[in-house]
């Protein structure tokens, strides 16, 4: 279902899958800047030391594997769970990295996390 919600808003999605973090925190690991946890589940736990040790953040969002009800329920949780991560990356990448210090940048990202309620307003949003 997600790759299905990632092609229904026109992404690539060659070669994707779901990656453990630990494939992130062997020493041959590409040295991260940003780590952004965003499982609900996974906030609640302690996260690994990072090689390079990036700035993290967590944008938790309800997982929406987890959904029942119908098909078209479903595929409406995906739908939502991509417009909230697709705000958030926005907003992310309008933030002037080269200009801010690391407390305010910390900030931000954390005011990131809480920005669900206009998410849909400030990505635009598609049916």
């Amino acid at each position: 279902m997600a790759i299905k919600t990632l092609e229904g808003f026109e992404c690539p999605t060659e070669g994707l899958r779901s990656k453990s973090w630990d494939e992130f925190t062997a020493s041959s690991a590409p040295v991260m800047d940003f780590v952004f946890t965003v499982c609900d589940d996974t906030a609640q736990e302690t996260n690994p030391d990072w090689p390079g040790h990036p700035m993290t953040a967590v944008w938790a969002i309800d997982d929406p594997v987890i959904v029942e009800g119908t098909a078209v329920q479903r595929e409406r949780a995906f739908v939502e769970t991509f417009k909230y991560l697709r705000t958030r990356i926005s907003l992310f990448l309008a933030l002037p990295l080269s200009s801010i210090g690391e407390l305010a940048l910390g900030a931000k990202l954390r005011d990131i996390a809480g920005a669900k309620e206009d998410e849909n307003e400030h990505a635009g949003t598609e049916s």
